[in-house]
């Protein structure tokens, strides 16, 4: 059962035991915010233990995240197929069922390990932790964990990676930073994508803009396209600066 966001969560049964209502409800609020805890601590210790691993082997850890239909598998098929010359890639792919995803990622050229969660919302370290032994990703290489679409548990949970990205996209309006907030607060880089759209879809990009800005001041968008290309040299750029030096400590 994940208590922070209730995915998998089974029944409450907080009043079926002949206890008073005061009672029952106060129980279940503290052993809700016990179970929180403890489940972000546990994450927490295995994403400590990720990022070293990462660390030890040079490896570059991207955490992609995103709502359903954002694109960021088609952004990430691109990147691996522009970029396979100067940066091995190899991918986790999450999602709660299928491999679709993760075929399209070895179709366009990287290994992957596919991860299905079935009802759970996300992913978390210690499913990484089980992904990197199978991946088994060379040394100097980028890793990308592809998350659930999901604007709100991802955000919660640590995997160990040193940049968290948020595919955002126009069709899905400008209002999403305010909306989901802490995903988007918890992000290092936005891409704002499928910018070839904006003259057929009422996308306000002053607001969007602004709104970032509301939540995460610190945070760089970068508008592209991943099928037409726009701004994909630049996003490139940005993977291989930091490709190219230790992790941060």
């Amino acid at each position: 059962m994940c208590a922070t966001c209730g995915c998998e969560q089974k029944a409450d049964h907080g009043h079926d035991h002949g206890h008073g209502h005061a009672h029952g409800h106060d129980d279940a609020h503290g052993v809700t915010v016990r179970l929180e805890e403890g489940i972000l601590a546990r994450n927490d210790a295995f994403a400590t233990r990720n990022r070293a691993w990462f660390r030890e082997r040079s490896i570059l850890a991207l955490n992609l995240v995103s709502s359903p239909g954002s694109g960021k598998t088609t952004l990430l098929s691109r990147t691996i197929r522009d970029l396979r010359d100067r940066l091995p890639i190899s991918v986790i792919e999450g999602d709660q069922e299928t491999s679709r995803d993760a075929d399209r990622i070895r179709a366009a050229g990287a290994p992957a390990v596919q991860v299905n969660t079935g009802t759970a919302c996300h992913l978390d370290a210690h499913q990484v932790e089980h992904a990197l032994a199978d991946l088994r990703p060379a040394s100097h290489s980028c890793v990308v964990i592809e998350n659930v679409g999901n604007l709100i548990c991802p955000s919660m949970f640590d995997l160990g990676e040193e940049r968290r990205i948020l595919v955002a996209s126009v069709t899905e309006g400008e209002d999403k930073p305010i909306k989901y907030p802490h995903m988007f607060r918890s992000a290092d880089q936005i891409v704002l994508n499928k910018i070839d759209l904006l003259p057929h879809v009422p996308f306000d990009m002053d607001s969007f803009m602004n709104f970032v800005r509301q939540v995460n001041p610190d945070a760089a968008v970068l508008p592209v396209s991943a099928t037409r290309g726009d701004g994909l040299a630049v996003w490139y750029d940005w993977i291989l600066s930091f490709s190219r030096r230790p992790a941060s400590v």
